[in-house]
């Protein structure tokens, strides 16, 4: 018992001693060193690895369950990415499984995520989470951060994209509530953010809707990943 209570109280140490930014890392430079990377040519330049780790939008699921991988915004923000670093070579790597939440997902980053040595990891189960609620995927969330810069990587938390069984504008809605939740951890640990879920309430304010961006219910269609790529893009 004294041996799991230590390791516990070490955990937390670690955890508090990453917490203390409250603010949300800034683009201009929190990727800095990986952007100097990113334009070293050969033979001195080496592989860059941005993993995705999430649920069903980032593995790239349309209407009926196709997989459109090349026009989900990970490989959407590969092919950004490349235009600006002609020289670099830039590995996109997608962890995220259909269904999962994050409570599902936290386990696998050790097994699934850190084994890749993740230059910038993405994370993306706000949608899902709207089933487990606030407190749960919070907990989660904390945890996966936690692990990630204990590992020394650079991490970006990515807002939800819609779900059209919820009205997005409406106040307090269950998304806003993530959405919201994630900007604080964001702050917290100081760590990226992608806000693509403000700029869907931008499309939905301006438009009356954002059907044009959706596949699906809840899946974006080509235009709503381009949305959210280029949140994603901002960092680079």
């Amino acid at each position: 018992m004294r041996v799991i209570i230590f390791a516990f109280s070490i955990f937390m140490m670690s955890t508090c001693s990453v917490a203390q930014n409250q603010k949300v890392a800034d683009t201009a430079t929190y990727l800095s060193d990986l952007k100097k990377e990113l334009t070293t040519r050969w033979p001195n330049n080496r592989t860059i690895n941005l993993v995705f780790h999430g649920h069903s939008v980032p593995a790239g699921y349309w209407h009926n369950s196709e997989v459109h991988t090349l026009d989900s915004y990970p490989n959407i923000v590969l092919a950004k990415v490349k235009q600006m670093y002609p020289h670099a070579v830039v590995n996109v790597i997608v962890t995220a499984i259909g269904g999962e939440y994050s409570e599902k997902g936290q386990p696998r980053v050790t097994t699934d995520v850190l084994p890749h040595k993740p230059d910038v990891l993405f994370i993306d189960y706000a949608l899902n989470d709207l089933g487990i609620g606030l407190e749960r995927a919070g907990v989660a969330w904390e945890k996966m951060i936690g692990e990630a810069l204990e590992a020394n990587l650079k991490v970006i938390l990515v807002t939800p994209s819609p779900d059209q069984r919820h009205d997005m504008l409406a106040p307090g809605n269950q998304l806003e509530q993530h959405a919201e939740q994630i900007r604080k951890l964001a702050a917290k640990y100081g760590v990226g953010l992608a806000d693509p879920f403000a700029e869907f309430q931008k499309k939905a304010r301006e438009e009356g809707d954002i059907k044009a961006y959706m596949s699906h219910v809840n899946h974006p269609n080509r235009r709503g990943h381009e949305l959210i790529a280029s949140e994603i893009v901002k960092w680079f």
